[in-house]
């Protein structure tokens, strides 16, 4: 098995909807706004080559939306999939498995694309199964209010009508070959894929932990349905990452793409940040 981190792009969001209630005065410390209070956000993906299989996991924005609405989002730097891919050697006719941690826009843009005259939707990756699970597809296919404006249609109905649309289910290790871990505070059954890889543990964080910023227990997104519940989500796995000394892969964090924690008087903190490539092989 080889794993990659693939840089789809970079974004910005507001740092108080990324905080909740912690202050700014707090948070500034360790994510910097800009004047519009805005905060840089990656987009990383992972790519897990393993036999036979390629597996993508989550995709970015993807490129099919309105200028007006990529504006929202600040979107900076060079990064995309299609390069990302290229430096690794693959391209998205390779990918034969693309698994979406959850169906927020940020997450599966990048799997829906227009036909080359823009008059419909198709997979970007036509080769691949697309993975989701029951009960996040029906509360993201009617969504409540709140989550409404993140589950965009224009992602997820192609991959339906295109019949690559797989849900996983108890036998999941047997379905994708490795773990997942089942998250409902940020949304529905959000997904992260757990790995081991050349003796250690990686864990996919998605949403769970967006950035290192987020690891105390109260530094919980406004953007979460049910905070409480990432709370005691966040506590107990963060327990278990200090305890088995996890290395916690971040979606979200555009500066660090890998960090450990451990145990202090405060609780469980920031170890040690890291590079992929200063870990693994």
């Amino acid at each position: 098995m080889n794993i990659y981190p693939i840089e789809t792009g970079n974004f910005k969001l507001d740092g108080g909807a990324m905080f909740g209630v912690v202050p700014k005065s707090i948070w500034q410390r360790t994510n910097p706004a800009d004047d519009k209070n805005l905060i840089d956000m990656s987009m990383r993906c992972m790519l897990i080559e393993d036999g036979n299989r390629l597996i993508l996991i989550d995709t970015g924005l993807g490129a099919k939306q309105s200028n007006k609405f990529f504006s929202y989002y600040a979107l900076f730097g060079d990064f995309s999939l299609d390069l990302s891919l290229a430096k690794k050697g693959f391209h998205r006719e390779d990918i034969t498995d693309v698994f979406l941690t959850h169906l927020h826009f940020d997450h599966c843009g990048g799997a829906i694309e227009w036909n080359s005259d823009k008059t419909f939707l198709q997979p970007a990756f036509k080769n691949a199964k697309f993975w989701s699970n029951k009960k996040h597809w029906k509360w993201a296919t009617d969504p409540n209010p709140r989550e409404k404006a993140s589950f965009l249609k224009e992602n997820i109905n192609p991959i339906k009508e295109s019949g690559q649309l797989n849900f996983i289910d108890s036998n999941f290790k047997d379905q994708m070959g490795f773990d997942i871990l089942f998250m409902d505070g940020h949304t529905e059954k959000q997904m992260l894929p757990m790995l081991n890889y050349q003796g250690k543990t990686i864990v996919f964080m998605a949403d769970l932990l967006p950035t290192t910023g987020h690891i105390p227990l109260p530094y919980v997104m406004g953007y979460d349905t049910r905070p409480l519940m990432t709370i005691r989500e966040k506590q107990l796995f963060l327990n278990q990452a200090a305890d088995r000394e996890y290395y916690l892969f971040l979606e979200h964090d555009a500066t660090n793409e890998l960090c450990t924690v451990h145990h202090t008087e405060k609780g469980v903190r920031l170890k040690q940040t890291h590079k992929f490539t200063d870990i693994f092989n």
